[in-house]
């Protein structure tokens, strides 16, 4: 049976449709040599029939086009070998699953191997041949020269095996590499690389990272302590340590190959600045200002007349490259505090910041702004600079262009900083002031005022080319977007230090107590939470907010610390206090007397409970309860009494079921007329109804009739029933047992 048309890719000098005189000119196998003579045989094999495979043919004259797959199957072969050309389809583009090869020459020879596949693919397709039989010709064309080869595929592939084949495509079919590299066969194999199972490789490469500098020689003496004389190569034969001309030529050959592994493990700071990933333009979607500001700090590269390095805090916003620089003495949440003071005054509040995981930045005090502002906080990942690297370039070009310029410079490397210590301890010994000795005469609030001043006349107008060649100054000028501003006011109470422990105190009757003193305050009362915020200028002053709010309450007053008469401003607070309870309890003492004058509680509960009952009893039908009467010789004294007449105790009797209640005694039901069933029985709607009928036709009473309703007697519900079917009980078990006597009849 012949397939349906091919999918694959055409190749260039084969035809897929061919016309009769087309055929004909062809002379194939098997097939006849002239026009008239393809044309019967198209007629008489059907092939005008065929919809998928029989088109018209486009262009002068007309007819019709046959498709390759109709011709039979010598036919078929014999114009794949003339005119299939292996290697002219891409094969590459046809495999996207394969592995990548590493090398030229792999990459070359699996090119090579998939032309070939790709010929096979197409060679006879549709054909009623079998697979072995179709790999068989194959084969045996291409080893022969019938199919025409590409250069490049016949000196990859010179010849062709049918179990090569198999196994080619077995592999294309798992996606296993195809290219094949002898050179990188062999790499990996020599006796340093693979002594010992690799740990001699691992070894050396771990005394490379600790001692980069060591010497070869010093390698395979230590390699020979750890090993012994002899290593075992990758086929396990023992051999003897190789001479130091070879650990010179493998150990250079390994630091060229694992130079950053080695270059991470030993220079890590080298590795972040010039190896590490950095991320170009990842902020590059972020136009407008104050969607996202980076913080960090950095020792200052010169000292202030105090003779120590002061903290340098900037701050960069990374829609327009703006900064502001905050000098501070040392690394503190409150020098952030002032950062970000300094910044939301000059810009507005921005939507995020994102900064390191230091004290200073991760402090209460700092995530408490940040929270009380509605600023998001973003840290970056533990020691990766490269997470906020534009704010490390502010300080870094900081440092270049500002702190080059200060008369205490001291320098950015570790040579400079060496210098430095070598000139301090030559200045105490020779008894000079270090400040004095270096020419330092610029304070820290010096120094403060003079990088604002840089910012101002040099860095806000500096073209930026992350901004296309725009200053930050221009960049800020011509972004339209509303700017969220805050009234100092405000931002200096939220810059305020809390108290100790988290800000949160308990009102007591003494007052809010900080730092060992109590704050007295009058809005606030004796169980309220309260937030406490301390005045920097004021120590008997404090201020107080809902716990759970943050509203503002009332600023509380320590009368020792704030220089007032304890006596009289105590006095104070409690009249205060006392006008206040008056002023919020006037409802409420009201509602009391409205309360008092009115029924007592107990009446309205009850009474509503009543209401409650009342409406349940509307909506529940009470059966009426059984009940008998009980009594007890105790019972009987007591009742004769209370009564004056004598009452005899009842006699000790076992207890009975209780009878039928009255209702169900007079409850005579209408028995229906029982329809006879095929064998002359009733059909009975119950057992009662049997039993009645038993009692009237004894004579059919069976043994299986006897055992059930001697069972059911000793149901109490079945013998209560019984009377209102119009059956004795007793009747029923007299009749039972004499059955049970005479005996029965069987079924």
């Amino acid at each position: 049976m012949e397939g349906q048309p091919m999918t694959a890719p055409t190749n260039k000098s084969t035809k897929d449709w061919l016309s009769a005189k087309e055929i004909a000119d062809l002379k194939l196998s098997s097939l006849a040599k002239t026009v008239s003579g393809i044309i019967r045989y198209a007629s008489r094999e059907g092939w005008n029939d065929d919809p998928a495979r029989c088109r018209d043919r486009k262009g002068r004259g007309g007819g019709l086009e046959y498709h390759v797959s109709l011709l039979p199957t010598l036919a078929r072969l014999d114009y794949e070998k003339r005119f299939m050309v292996v290697g002219e389809v891409e094969p590459t583009r046809l495999q996207p699953d394969l592995p990548t090869p590493e090398t030229d020459r792999a990459r070359r020879s699996q090119e090579a191997r998939l032309a070939i596949l790709v010929a096979y693919d197409r060679f006879g397709g549709g054909l009623n041949l079998r697979e072995t039989g179709r790999t068989s010709v194959f084969v045996d064309s291409y080893n022969m020269g019938h199919l025409k080869v590409d250069d490049w595929v016949r000196a990859e592939v010179p010849k062709l095996s049918r179990r090569t084949l198999a196994r080619w495509r077995a592999a294309r079919e798992k996606c296993v590499g195809l290219g094949i590299d002898h050179s990188q066969a062999r790499k990996g194999t020599g006796l340093l690389d693979a002594a010992n199972d690799g740990r001699v490789k691992t070894y050396v490469l771990g005394l490379i990272a600790y001692q980069p500098h060591i010497k070869a020689e010093r390698v395979r003496t230590l390699v020979q302590a750890e090993f012994g004389d002899t290593l075992t190569d990758h086929k396990g034969k023992a051999r003897p340590v190789p001479p130091v001309r070879t650990f010179q030529h493998t150990i250079r050959g390994w630091k060229a190959a694992e130079s950053v592994v080695l270059t991470q493990l030993s220079n890590p700071d080298f590795y972040r600045s010039t190896m590490a990933p950095a991320g170009v333009g990842v902020l590059r979607h972020i136009k407008g200002p104050n969607v996202l500001w980076m913080i960090d700090a950095s020792p200052l590269d010169a000292m202030d007349t105090s003779g120590s390095r002061a903290t340098v805090y900037a701050c960069i916003d990374i829609g327009t490259r703006r900064t502001q620089i905050a000098i501070s003495r040392t690394p503190r949440a409150s020098a952030v505090a002032l950062l970000i003071r300094k910044a939301i005054l000059a810009w507005g509040v921005p939507e995020k910041i994102k900064t390191d995981n230091g004290s200073d930045f991760v402090a209460d005090d700092t995530k408490r702004l940040f929270d009380a502002l509605g600023i998001e906080m973003e840290l970056s990942d533990a020691y990766s600079p490269a997470q906020k690297g534009h704010v490390e370039r502010v300080i870094r070009t900081f440092q270049h262009n500002f702190s080059e310029l200060l008369p205490g410079y001291i320098g950015h490397s570790v040579t400079d900083r060496k210098r430095l210590e070598d000139r301090k301890n030559f200045a105490e010994r020779l008894g000079l002031p270090t400040a004095e000795l270096f020419g330092v005469t610029l304070s820290m609030s010096d120094i403060q005022g003079l990088a604002d001043r840089w910012i101002d006349a040099f860095y806000e107008h500096q073209p930026h080319s992350a901004l296309g060649g725009k200053t930050p100054a221009q960049a800020a000028a011509e972004a339209n977007v509303a700017v969220r501003t805050v009234d100092p006011r405000a931002l200096d109470v939220l810059l305020m230090p809390v108290a100790e422990g988290g800000g949160t105190r308990t009102v007591t009757k003494l007052g809010v107590r900080v730092g060992g003193f109590y704050y007295q305050t009058m809005a606030a009362l004796p169980g309220d939470r309260v937030f406490v915020r301390l005045d920097p200028n004021d120590l008997g002053l404090v201020y107080l907010f809902d716990a759970d709010t943050r509203a503002f309450i009332e600023p509380a007053v320590c009368p020792e610390r704030a220089g007032v008469d304890p006596a009289k401003f105590m006095a104070m607070v409690k009249r205060k206090r006392a006008e206040l309870l008056a002023e919020r309890g006037k409802d409420i003492r009201d509602e009391v007397k409205r309360i008092t004058s009115g029924p007592a509680l107990i009446e309205l509960y009850l009474g509503e409970k009543e209401k409650e009952r009342a409406a349940e009893a509307d909506n529940v039908v009470q059966l009426p309860t059984r009940s008998i009467d009980y009594t007890t010789p105790d019972i009987a004294a007591a009742l004769s009494a209370a009564t004056g007449e004598r009452h005899e105790a009842p006699a000790e009797t076992p207890l009975e079921a209780p009878g039928a209640p009255a209702e169900v005694v007079a409850f005579k039901p209408k028995v229906p007329v029982a329809k006879p069933a095929g064998n002359g029985r009733p059909a009975f709607q119950n057992d009662q109804e049997m039993a009645a009928w038993l009692l009237e036709n004894p004579q059919q009473m069976t043994e299986r009739d006897r055992l059930h309703m001697a069972e059911r007697l000793d149901a109490w519900t079945f013998r209560e029933m019984l009377p209102a079917f119009g059956v004795s009980a007793d009747a029923l078990a007299a009749l039972i047992k004499d059955k049970k006597t005479q005996g029965t009849t069987g079924q």
